[in-house]
Formats: structure tokens, C-alpha cells, sequence
């Protein structure tokens, strides 16, 4: 085990606060049979309290350690998907506090892919609750340097890992099999494994939740959104939006696929025209973009067939009442 590694399994062992890198986002990870160290995830995020964290677990981890019930499909996603970007909710054991769940029954599991990660997990042996490693509603980190960016000034982190980008770039597909027998599995959050991948592996397309469906990270309304607002806009009309905002004056930042004509603008990224390429850019060009001094963030929206499911979700999440932005931007040109 090298000193950064060693370094990390002791801070995690006294109840401290590491942030590390999956394939999806950086964590900020904490001892998940610790509840004074789960409860510290919560307030250095700045974190509701009934807002559960996701357990990962190192290959080859006991799930009947951590849930009470390990159904069929449990086992068969976890044989197919791990180490990988999927989190399956189960009924909680007894003996898994109440922190790490939002106080609700059901404990939300995953085996994350990267190397560091799972060198983390093996050496430290135990469970780690992570969310994303920034502060609660903000656009999750992608790379090292954006946890610095987060938790730096407060000295709440005892250490971040660096592993480099992260591959995948938007968190992991959840799917609740804590009511198959009432409500067969549901989609809580779509990510980079499909509906249709899961449907391959246990018979059953996840079905969309229920207002009874155990809450789960990352799928309040208004979600992974930057400090500058966002407006999200198919190509023909993000083209007439641009213009009347060009002529307005309007200090602009934009995302976008293939060319766009990005004269005059404040800033502006393109994006791959690919649901994978795309995903893994977006949150650093979020990033990027709320750093460049805009007074909104413009982004073309992306297809809406079943693969960029994931993304759109991201973003929708991201623009969630900035829906009156563009409006507002004009008519306080005009006013003036």
C-alpha cells in the first residue's frame, strides 16, 4: 500500500472525510458504520439530513452484510454491472445506521470501477458512504482540482485521492429492488447503464417511480446546477435565443454540439455529439462556464432518445427554474 492510500485508510478510520475518484464523480467518502462520520459528510456538504447517501463497497463485498433481503436480481446486476455505475437500493440491515439512509429502510449500494477506488475499498475493508464530493445542489466533480475548488476553504476534507478524470462523468444509474413485489424494479435515477441493459439481465424493464419510492442522491428537482443560471434549448430555437440576446448586449456562456456560430459571446464549449463523450464533458464544462463571468449559461439540448436519458436528466435538473431567465434577461433590456 503506498503513503496516500495508507494516509486515507487511517483518516477513514478515525471518522474522518476522504474524497475519491469513481468512474462516475469524485466522492467525499466517510466510514459508513460511523454515524458521527457519516453525520460530517452531511454538514461539510451542507447536506439534508433525510437525504441518503449511496454504501461502495469493494469487489466481492457480503450484501447480506448490508441489506436485510438480497433478492435474485440484486445478485445477478451486481454479477453483470460490477465493478460499475450502478446503485441498487435494498431493505437495510438492522445493524446499518440510520445516517447513511436518510433514516428511510433501504441502504443504496455500488462497486465503483476505478482502480483507486477499489485499491481505497480493499485496504480499508469496510463500507464507504460517498456522495458526490461538493457542496449539496452544486454541479458534482469530475477531476481533483474541482474538490479542491469545493471543500479547500473550510478544511473539511481530510484528503483528496487524486485518480485523474473521471471516465463516465455523471453519477450511477439507481434502480430501488427493495418493492419487487409490489412495484418490480424502479428507474430512481437514469445514468450510463440503460433500462434496457438492466431489462437483459433480470426480465424486467424498470418501471418509472412512484410518489412512495424510497428517496434517493441526486433526484430532488433542482440538482448539479452551477451559480450562474441555465437555460437549456433545442439548436433552431437556442439560434434566435443567442441572437436576440447578442443584440441585447448580453454577456452569454455556451454549450453546445458540432458548429455554432459563437461570435460575440462571453464564452462557449462544444461538446461531443456522442451520449457517452457528452457525459463525460458536461460537468467540467458546466464548471468551466460559471467560472467565465456570464450571466447565463446557454446549452443546446441534446437528443432525447434512450441513451442520452442520463445527461438529459443532469440537465434538466441543472436549468430547474431558470425556465423565465431568458425572458427576464430581455425585458431588463428593453425596461432600461
Amino acid at each position: 500500500m503506498n503513503d496516500d492510500l495508507a494516509r486515507a485508510v487511517a483518516i477513514l478510520q478515525q471518522g474522518g472525510l476522504v474524497a475519491f475518484p469513481t468512474e462516475t464523480v469524485y466522492g467525499l467518502g466517510a466510514n459508513a458504520e460511523d454515524p458521527a462520520a457519516v453525520a460530517r459528510i452531511y454538514a461539510a456538504k451542507g447536506r439534508p439530513q433525510d437525504h441518503p447517501v449511496i454504501v461502495h463497497l469493494a469487489p466481492g463485498a457480503a450484501l447480506d452484510y448490508w441489506a436485510a433481503a438480497v433478492p435474485p436480481e440484486a445478485t445477478a446486476l451486481a454479477a453483470a454491472f460490477w465493478p460499475g455505475p450502478l446503485t441498487l437500493i435494498l431493505k437495510r440491515h438492522a445493524r446499518i445506521p440510520d445516517a447513511v439512509s436518510g433514516g428511510q429502510d433501504t441502504v443504496g449500494l455500488r462497486c465503483p470501477a476505478h482502480p483507486l477506488a477499489i485499491a481505497l475499498l480493499t485496504a480499508f475493508g469496510g463500507g464507504v458512504a460517498a456522495p458526490s464530493a461538493n457542496k449539496f445542489g452544486h454541479v458534482s466533480p469530475t477531476t481533483a482540482a474541482h474538490v479542491h475548488e469545493e471543500f479547500d476553504a473550510d478544511g473539511t476534507v481530510g484528503m483528496v485521492l487524486d485518480g485523474g478524470s473521471c471516465a463516465v462523468g455523471i453519477e450511477s444509474t439507481i434502480v430501488d429492488l427493495s418493492r419487487l413485489d409490489t412495484h418490480g424494479p424502479v428507474l430512481l435515477r437514469p445514468g450510463h447503464i440503460s433500462p434496457q441493459a438492466i431489462a437483459a439481465v433480470i426480465g424486467q424493464l424498470p418501471v418509472a417511480p412512484d410518489a412512495a419510492a424510497p428517496r434517493a442522491s441526486g433526484t430532488l428537482a433542482s440538482h448539479y446546477a452551477p451559480h450562474t443560471p441555465v437555460a437549456m434549448q433545442p439548436r433552431a430555437q437556442l439560434v434566435e435565443t443567442l441572437a436576440r440576446l447578442r443584440a441585447a448586449g448580453r454577456r452569454l456562456a455556451l454549450i453546445h454540439m458540432g458548429d455554432m456560430d459563437a461570435s460575440g459571446l462571453h464564452a462557449s464549449l462544444a461538446l461531443p455529439a456522442r451520449p457517452d463523450g457528452f457525459a463525460h464533458a458536461l460537468y467540467a464544462a458546466l464548471r468551466t462556464m460559471d467560472h467565465s463571468g456570464a450571466e447565463l449559461i446557454l446549452v443546446e439540448a441534446p437528443p432525447t432518445d434512450g441513451d442520452w436519458l442520463g445527461v438529459n436528466d443532469r440537465l434538466r435538473r441543472a436549468a430547474h427554474g431558470s425556465s423565465g431567465i431568458v425572458h427576464g434577461l430581455l425585458n431588463a433590456h428593453v425596461a432600461g
